[in-house]
């Protein structure tokens, strides 16, 4: 058991992602290498264009690399057939998009009870797990809401508590804040903390720097490749990254 839990959850070795456009070839990630632990809440930054979003793809197991390695849960998956990536997705893999993505016909109870439908779960135990989800994400009194009627940021939580319906061992989550304010943003963040806090390992993308620094490390890509590890673990250290990142950010 401590072996398993000393083990990588994500295990990426010299990943590559060759995409061809028309003749044109184009190279979305090159030779890139890391490992995610248990209980890691990993932060990956960089500008547009610079393998993000094929990262997450990847690691999502919504697309196969063009070579290298990927290791999920100590389980090689880089070059499964979709419908074996579609069970792993399923069991492992809770997903937060920055459009939400909520139903709005459905109100917040049944919007997150919908994974659990699709699995075919009885309806007794569907709210055995969707209230404590709820109550979780400080929603338990808006669960009869319907999108139109809740606020951003409580909106995003109902999709955070949807991701992790299915109990999987790993949240993704796109620029999970993009669309809110601060405010919003802030409680967004704040859930996915405290989540991280209960074991879940989070793994979020965002090209915001204060965003960034609620995380314990970031993955700063650029052109497809992984430029540096840092980490922001000492709260000493977070005030002078911070800057740098801005400064990156003029910089672009």
């Amino acid at each position: 058991m401590n072996e398993k839990i000393n083990s990588p959850i994500i295990d990426v070795r010299k990943l590559g992602k060759i995409y061809f456009l028309e003749s044109i070839q184009v190279k979305g990630l090159t030779d890139v290498s890391f490992q995610i632990f248990p209980g890691d809440f990993i932060s990956i930054m960089g500008p547009s264009g610079s393998g993000k979003s094929t990262l997450m793809n990847i690691l999502g197991c919504l697309d196969t690399p063009t070579s290298g390695q990927y290791f999920l849960d100590q389980e090689e998956v880089s070059h499964l057939e979709e419908n074996q990536l579609a069970m792993i997705r399923n069991r492992k893999i809770g997903f937060v998009f920055q459009s939400f993505n909520l139903l709005p016909k459905l109100n917040a109870f049944q919007n997150v009870e919908l994974p659990l439908l699709y699995a075919g779960i009885p309806k007794t135990k569907r709210c055995e797990i969707v209230n404590p989800l709820l109550e979780k994400v400080g929603l338990s009194q808006r669960k009869f809401h319907r999108p139109n009627q809740l606020s951003g940021g409580q909106i995003q939580r109902v999709a955070i508590a949807r991701a992790l319906a299915n109990n999987p061992s790993i949240v993704l989550a796109d620029e999970p804040t993009g669309n809110l304010d601060t405010r919003s943003g802030e409680e967004v963040l704040e859930v996915f903390q405290n989540l991280n806090e209960q074991g879940k390992t989070i793994i979020l993308v965002t090209h915001e720097p204060d965003v960034a620094f609620h995380s314990k490390r970031i993955l700063r890509f650029c052109d497809g490749q992984l430029e540096k590890e840092e980490s922001v673990d000492d709260p000493t250290q977070a005030e002078e990254v911070l800057q740098m990142a801005k400064e990156n950010l003029e910089a672009i």
